[in-house]
């Protein structure tokens, strides 16, 4: 895994990299980090306090943990708890999951389309529904556009208001 530490009004000497660096080796035991993980870490002042914001952007997911708190080195132990309370909360669900596929249990409706505030465009990674929920989840968002791995074709897997998922397949 890569660093990137930056201090905004704040210097960062040696020290202070030291411990970040190996407060987030914890990453080793829970996925695989290859060479191309890049975890960002930013630290600034906050009125008499300092903020310390981790970004870690992964295959599965984007893990952000943010403090605000007086003593350096407590701030990167909560931001670092965050992160880590987000990876076991994701293995949790993954655990609990129904291994069913989602395609014969649910049948979306149509809703209505609203104009978009905002516009993005993404690319839709190749993968099967169990790992496009796991990223879902993880990234906290109602859905999830994905290409699937069997049918080649675009799909969308979606959290219903009752807590179970639904899935849009794409027809051409």
């Amino acid at each position: 895994m890569k660093f990137e530490i930056y201090g905004e009004k704040v210097r960062i000497n040696e020290e202070m990299e030291k411990r970040i660096e190996d407060k987030l080796s914890f990453l080793s035991r829970y996925m695989a980090v290859d060479n191309d993980v890049t975890a960002r870490v930013l630290v600034k002042p906050y009125n008499s306090k300092l903020k310390i914001e981790v970004t870690i952007p992964t295959k599965i997911a984007l893990l952000r943990g943010e403090v605000i708190h007086e003593k350096f080195e407590t701030g990167v132990d909560l931001a670092i708890d965050k992160i880590e309370d987000q990876i076991r909360r994701q293995k949790g669900r993954l655990s609990r999951r129904h291994k069913e596929s989602l395609a014969e249990i649910f049948i979306g409706d149509a809703e209505e389309v609203d104009i978009p505030v905002r516009t993005k465009t993404i690319y839709a990674d190749e993968m099967d529904l169990d790992e496009a929920i796991m990223r879902m989840e993880m990234l906290s968002h109602s859905f999830f556009i994905y290409k699937d791995t069997d049918s080649e074709k675009l799909a969308v897997v979606y959290k219903r208001n009752d807590g179970q998922y639904g899935l849009i397949e794409v027809s051409e």
